[in-house]
């Protein structure tokens, strides 16, 4: 935990025990050290009932906060109209006449909670669309609709982040943090040779993002001294822009899931874009090896799409024709089954490929 945010909390509950407890003694009811006693147990009490709401709104960001805000003032003014339009409506027909003061009040309470309580969820639900201006000054949430990707290491050393920035699928959105970058500086000094290679890697992928001149590559200059790793800064990093993250490493994506940040995984979105096959589709593919049946082959597209070939053993290394029977979707990516075009096709097909299926997933 971070040490600052330790001592403002040990701060605020010694305040409310000395606060609770000083109110308590300079009571005139009961004796002083009972009423002491009570003050304590109440300041703890309330000072841990503050930490609760803090680890509570642990994920709110900044700018969820100052939208909360501003919606609560236009609820109270909403609220505050409700009233004033009802007394007017009292005053103009005489039914406070008739009706009793308290249930008056009750009507007006009503109102104006129903007036707080609406402003307050339009104004959450709209926050997008909220444009505040003042004279020469206009600020519009267009910076909003799209938020920014935090890139890592994993994800810099994947090359096909540089085709696919290339697209202009990401541009205006790509953020490097600059503790990333000297970390990687780091590695590629004073690394094992494999993290020398990787960083080395990671900095020649940079490189070329930055000649992409619509991609408008950004750098943060934004550290954390008090997180050591790295992962925490990437973390707290998102949460404070309000940015998603853009990786290729699995246990980022699980630790991120936890701290409530959006991961947008690289491999997955390569699986998404790899082409579809159709059902009756004739391809070319080179059988590389046996499959696991026999008389089966196996072997894959340029995009790494394992192709299973049936009757397809018997033409390893060569470039075959072969008819798509379905294409089957695992937690390991996308597979595609087919009948070589040379055999004959099995009267049990489909049988047949629903059992492959369970033994390559």
């Amino acid at each position: 935990m971070n040490i600052s945010i330790a001592f403002m909390r040990s701060l605020f509950v010694v305040l409310s025990i000395f606060f609770m407890t000083t109110f308590m003694v300079s009571s005139p009811n009961g004796a002083v050290h009972i009423n002491a006693l009570i003050g304590i147990i109440l300041g703890l009490v309330f000072g841990f009932l503050l930490i609760a709401f803090d680890i509570a709104f642990k994920r709110f960001n900044l700018r969820a906060f100052n939208i909360a805000i501003i919606g609560i003032f236009i609820g109270y003014l909403m609220g505050q109209a409700l009233v004033l339009v009802f007394d007017a409506i009292l005053e103009i027909s005489r039914i406070s006449i008739i009706l009793q003061p308290e249930t008056l009040e009750i009507i007006k309470i009503a109102l104006f909670l129903f007036g707080t309580y609406l402003g307050t969820i339009m104004t959450l639900r709209a926050s997008d669309e909220l444009y505040v201006s003042i004279p020469f000054v206009k600020f519009s949430p267009t910076r909003e609709k799209k938020k920014d990707l935090i890139l890592d290491s994993s994800v810099l050393s994947d090359a096909r982040i540089i085709d696919a920035s290339a697209t202009g699928l990401f541009d205006h959105q790509l953020v490097i943090p600059r503790f990333v970058i000297k970390e990687l500086y780091t590695l590629a000094e004073i690394g094992d040779e494999f993290s020398k290679n990787k960083a080395r890697r990671c900095l020649e992928v940079i490189k070329k993002l930055e000649d992409i001149p619509e991609l408008e590559l950004r750098f943060n200059d934004t550290d954390f001294p008090d997180v050591k790793e790295t992962q925490g800064k990437l973390l707290r990093l998102a949460r404070l822009l309000d940015a998603n993250l853009l990786t290729a490493d699995i246990s980022r994506i699980q630790m991120a899931s936890i701290e409530g940040i959006r991961v947008i995984n690289i491999h997955t979105l390569s699986n998404a874009l790899k082409p579809l096959m159709q059902a009756g589709e004739y391809i070319k593919i080179k059988v590389q090896r046996y499959g696991k049946e026999p008389r089966q082959g196996v072997g894959y597209l340029d995009d790494g799409t394992m192709v299973v070939v049936n009757g397809g053993g018997n033409y390893i290394g060569d470039t075959i024709d072969a008819k798509v029977l379905s294409v089957k979707h695992t937690t390991s990516g996308r597979m595609i089954f087919c009948n070589a075009v040379d055999e004959e096709n099995l009267d049990d097909d489909d049988d047949y490929e629903e059992d492959e299926d369970d033994n390559y997933r």
